[in-house]
């Protein structure tokens, strides 16, 4: 329940001394999480950016209403690809730890797995 729910990765970290295989799959999800939190918050600005950019491209007149609309809508769909992976990531580790199998997620699950064996 750590992947979808981030606190009780959270909970289970601190209750789990022993268990590997739970440490593990908490310090992924917890890495996860953080990992998600370092590439929204820059994205985030960078789509307030946009919108603010189309914002006055619409107030410049019809010309700039193109250039708005190509702004606007890049800024909106830019975090898909995201999200998709967020959420894909999340559900797999899910099914993966409730199966009682080692899931590595690139670059995150090689981190997990030196804190965990601490």
């Amino acid at each position: 329940m750590g992947y979808p729910i981030g606190i009780i990765a959270i909970i289970s970290l601190i209750m789990e001394k022993e268990n590997r295989f739970v440490r593990f799959h908490a310090l992924q999800s917890i890495l996860l999480y953080v990992a998600l939190l370092a590439i929204w918050m820059p994205w985030l600005c960078s789509a307030s950016f946009l919108g603010v950019i189309g914002i006055a491209a619409s107030a410049a007149g019809s010309a700039g209403g193109a250039l708005s609309s190509i702004v606007g809508w890049s800024g909106r769909w830019s975090g898909w690809p995201i999200f998709l992976g967020a959420l894909i990531a999340i559900i797999v580790g899910a099914v993966k730890a409730y199966g009682g199998n080692y899931f590595k997620i690139p670059i995150i699950g090689n981190m997990a797995e030196k804190f965990a064996n601490k």
